[in-house]
């Protein structure tokens, strides 16, 4: 998606529970970024770390930072697929479309490819097959 010219990334999906509202919740997430080191270049360039915001409650929001439900959500399959696993039950505030029915109007490519991670118990690492 967008700049190609770059090595294959990790994406996940994760659900949080929040209390706040929607530009805190933004504010967390690029403290998140800058903590971990990310860097900003251009637009979808290579990055370290890169956390969204998918969704918050079905919030509908246009304004800008964040823009709810995010705006190319619908297009991502990399978004999508991890989204569909955890949260089957999920529908776009807009179409009302799940994440299921929205990947199957995507084009086969961009593909996305599941990992499967075990954690060991006794250390902080995975194995990833």
């Amino acid at each position: 998606m967008g700049y190609t010219p770059q090595p294959d990334f990790w994406n996940l999906v994760a659900e949080i529970s929040w209390s706040g509202g929607a530009r805190a919740l933004l504010r967390l997430c690029q403290e998140v970024e800058r903590r971990v080191g990310r860097t900003r270049s251009f637009r979808n360039g290579p990055r370290e770390i890169d956390v969204d915001i998918l969704d918050l409650a079905g919030t509908v929001r246009t304004r800008p930072d964040p823009i709810l439900p995010h705006p190319r959500l619908a297009d991502r399959r990399f978004a999508l697929a991890p989204l569909a696993e955890i949260a089957p039950r999920w529908r776009h505030p807009m179409t009302g479309l799940s994440a299921r029915q929205l990947l199957r109007r995507l084009p086969a490519k961009p593909a996305a490819r599941k990992l499967t991670v075990r954690l060991r118990a006794d250390a902080a690492t995975a194995t990833v097959r």
